[in-house]
């Protein structure tokens, strides 16, 4: 049976991601989307809001003037951000996360402190850190609630070659301060910033959003002044609203194609055992420090491995050491059975 199927759009829920620098507008703005959300789909639920600024406290006028109950969880822990996640995709219809910086920072923090560590400084702190985060980032996309993840501005800098072809690092744009990869994640994207109106003295400020992704294309690359839920409505009509979501199959991987048996760590570990084990058999027959019990293990190594070098032994395969802990193993029980006196019949 073929894997693939007619097209069609299976995204029923709001992922969402805005970012910016200070007082670009985030919580308002995610706080009037979130409200015009909940009106369009007619929602009984709750919208829960997962705080590590005390945001939310300024926007529940907001929320009693459209008549719709807020919820809200006050942290930085990242292993709380993951236990909201859970518990607003059973209770909520809109999930707000305000600002998700701060959980990137308290998983970086605590692993350094779990671990003593000043800086992260080796590609294999990230290897354990990073998988411990997709954990939100899957829940992100593949949840049935509709979530809007604010975050702070963050700089990119690369290396920018001139005429002359010389290489300078220089600011080449921003992004979500946070885990790179979850810039990705969401279907609309977009960058707010705090803007003057106009050069002139006293003109005045408004808070602008510029759309850097819309995975749609209807409002692509397009900027909004104090926006609000209707500025960003053409993509969320276009959304499976009330449908089945059916973002990815989260529960399919490929680890049928690995052995486990094959992985290095495990193979290393495998080794280090079977290693310990022929040492003890070596020394149930000669358990001494004796020349003659050294002699006897010596000669026994010799007889099952082909060699009195315990460095040698180290050497070999798992399968060949395998192989010769059967033998000690049976050479050792063979003796034992011959020790028994045997049972004299009665008369």
């Amino acid at each position: 049976m073929s894997p693939f199927k007619e097209a069609k759009i299976e995204s029923a829920f709001l992922k969402m991601g805005i970012y910016g620098g200070n007082g670009s507008g985030k919580t308002y703005t995610s706080s009037l989307i979130a409200i015009g959300l909940h009106e369009l789909t007619k929602s009984k639920k709750p919208v829960y809001f997962t705080d590590s600024e005390t945001g939310s406290d300024y926007v529940i006028p907001l929320f009693h003037k459209a008549k719709i109950k807020l919820e809200v969880s006050k942290t930085r822990a990242f292993t709380d951000l993951l236990s909201d996640a859970d518990t607003a995709k059973k209770e909520a219809s809109i999930w707000i996360i305000d600002s998700v910086t701060h959980f990137w920072d308290d998983l970086v923090e605590s692993y350094k402190k779990k671990k003593k560590l000043k800086r992260i400084s080796h590609p294999s702190h990230w290897m354990e850190i990073k998988p411990i985060w997709r954990d939100f980032s899957e829940k992100f996309v593949v949840s049935k609630l509709h979530v809007i993840v604010c975050g702070r501005a963050g700089d990119v800098w690369e290396d920018v070659e001139d005429s002359e072809g010389v290489k300078e690092l220089k600011r080449t744009g921003s992004r979500m301060r946070v885990e790179k990869e979850l810039g990705y994640e969401p279907s609309l994207l977009v960058e707010m910033e705090k803007a003057r109106l106009s050069s002139r003295a006293g003109a005045g400020w408004t808070h602008r959003a510029w759309v850097v992704k819309d995975r749609f294309d209807v409002i692509d690359s397009k900027h909004f002044d104090n926006p609000t839920f209707k500025s960003f409505a053409d993509h969320v009509q276009l959304l499976n609203l009330g449908g089945e979501h059916k973002a990815l199959e989260p529960d399919r991987d490929s680890q049928a194609l690995f052995d486990n048996s094959n992985n290095g760590y495990e193979r290393q570990r495998q080794k280090i055992i079977l290693l310990e084990k022929i040492k003890e058999e070596l020394y149930i027959p000669y358990p001494g420090q004796g020349t003659d019990d050294k002699r006897g293990r010596s000669n026994l190594m010799n007889e099952v491995f082909k060699t009195r070098s315990w460095t040698e032994i180290e050497g070999k395969y798992p399968n060949d050491l395998q192989v010769g802990l059967t033998s000690l193993e049976e050479k050792n029980q063979k003796k034992e059975s011959e020790k028994k006196p045997e049972k004299k019949e009665k008369k």
